[in-house]
């Protein structure tokens, strides 16, 4: 945060239109941009130092005044106002006030030039402020998707119940690549992906796939989202147009004391969620008229665009945004055993013995897909043998709960007894604690402690019992 000096250039007051200050004119000029480094009354800071309120900068001139007689007299409280309307912008009056963030909101953007389709996709994750039901357990979903810069067409989507991981980026890319329902006949290879510095975008994964594919993916400078406009833009309209009219929206106004109007509205399911969501991408990609694109829909500017499309292979689809290991294995009568478990596959009789590749999605441990460790040839995809069921899935997640429940509970606990009150004071004085264990509370307490810390130690297995000899 910069600091701003006030000069005074006389004793009496001028006027002047420009150019350098006449004698008696206050300025607020640049040679106060200086971090504060030592005690506020020795700083110039003083505008900075109290968050850019002209009365306050006012208040301790006045006192440096009656400090030091030898100081210059100080101007009126108007003519200091006067001083920084004139001599700071609006933004650096607002970033003073409000921080860098309020400064921004005064500047002036560029906008990049008109290109044609597929020349630079945009991708980011929208974390969505709608409540939705998740296997009983409410959660707010996030939605990955990619958008055509010139012809503003919504490529790929793909929605998480959690936050996305690299898994959803794959996901969405391989749906705008492929150039099928519901999003087709938009996709194709795009030239250039931009993105912020999010992880998951710039994860070894999804750069590995697009480099393969010869697609450059270009992270911009954190914090920078008017260096991609388009998908900042698409993020607001969905909100603006359709998440706020849906029930436990986060971000609708609230009661005196902070309830939402309707706390019990019932939340919509997940998959209805994504049903109304896939619902509107295909609303905004064939109905919606965006200003830039002069009454056309984002697929009729897409389809008037006779930039030839660069498609991809069903060969290099087959091995998109997979994992590889790097290690051999070797069809059993089991099938295929991977990380511990077995998956097989009818396509596998009759080629036991044979030795293959495993390759895999992120996070997708009930499906591989196995290819010819001699040729490289895509062979066909194998199924977890022995799935849990999904009442089961429940059940041990269940389960997972209520122990990280107790242990919240137990921890909360430890911390109540950590924590230490102490009296409010009134005056200048050492703080003094409002509860004081005794002597016989405090023996006892450290002696459990001690206890404890002796049953960590034990290691009652490290001599494995046997039957007791014959004597």
């Amino acid at each position: 945060m910069c600091a701003w000096w006030l000069r005074r250039w006389g004793s009496r007051s001028g006027r002047c239109g420009g150019g350098w200050p006449l004698p008696g004119r206050i300025t607020v000029s640049p040679g106060w941009s200086r971090p504060i480094t030592r005690s506020p009354r020795k700083s110039g800071g003083l505008l900075a130092l109290w968050g850019g309120n002209a009365s306050r900068v006012h208040a301790e001139l006045m006192q440096r005044a009656a400090d030091d007689p030898d100081a210059p007299a100080v101007p009126s409280l108007s003519t200091l106002h006067r001083a920084i309307r004139r001599d700071l912008t609006r933004g650096e009056r607002a970033g003073l006030k409000s921080g860098e963030a309020a400064r921004r909101a005064h500047d002036v953007f560029g906008q990049r030039p008109a290109t044609h389709r597929n020349a630079v996709w945009e991708g980011d994750h929208k974390h969505v402020p709608v409540e939705v039901d998740v296997e009983g357990e409410p959660a707010t979903p996030w939605v990955t998707w990619f958008i055509d810069c010139a012809t503003k067409a919504i490529t790929g989507v793909a929605v998480t119940a959690h936050a996305p991981s690299r898994d959803a980026v794959l996901a969405s890319l391989r749906i705008a690549i492929t150039r099928t329902e519901p999003f087709g006949p938009v996709g194709g290879l795009p030239s250039q992906i931009r993105v912020d510095r999010g992880k998951e975008f710039l994860c070894r994964a999804v750069t590995a796939a697009m480099g393969a594919l010869a697609v450059p993916v270009t992270d911009l400078p954190a914090y920078s989202p008017h260096l991609k406009g388009t998908i900042e833009a698409l993020n607001d309209a969905v909100e603006e147009m359709l998440l706020v009219s849906l029930p436990r929206y986060t971000g609708r106004h609230k009661l005196t004391g902070g309830q939402p109007a309707d706390p019990d509205a019932p939340p919509l399911t997940y998959e209805a969620f994504v049903g109304l969501l896939l619902d509107w991408v295909t609303w905004w990609n064939t109905r919606h008229h965006p200003s830039a694109l002069n009454g056309k829909t984002p697929v009729e500017a897409w389809q008037a665009d006779a930039t030839p499309l660069t498609d991809v292979s069903a060969g290099q689809l087959a091995t998109f945004a997979l994992e590889d290991n790097g290690r051999t294995y070797t069809i059993s009568t089991s099938g295929v055993r991977w990380r511990r478990r077995d998956y097989p596959a009818p396509w596998m009789n009759g080629r036991t013995g044979t030795k293959v590749l495993v390759r895999h999605l992120p996070h997708h441990d009930d499906t591989i897909e196995v290819f010819d460790a001699a040729t490289g040839r895509h062979l066909g995809s194998a199924f977890l043998a022995a799935a849990a069921s999904r009442e089961q899935i429940r059940s041990v997640q269940a389960a997972r709960t209520a122990a990280a429940r107790r242990l919240k509970a137990d921890l909360r606990a430890a911390e109540k007894l950590r924590r230490r009150r102490f009296e409010a004071s009134t005056t200048a004085a050492p703080p003094r604690p409002l509860v004081a264990p005794t002597s016989t509370q405090a023996a006892e307490e450290l002696g459990a402690a001690a206890q404890t810390d002796r049953r960590a130690l034990a290691r009652p297995d490290l001599v494995p019992h046997g039957p007791a000899p014959d004597t």
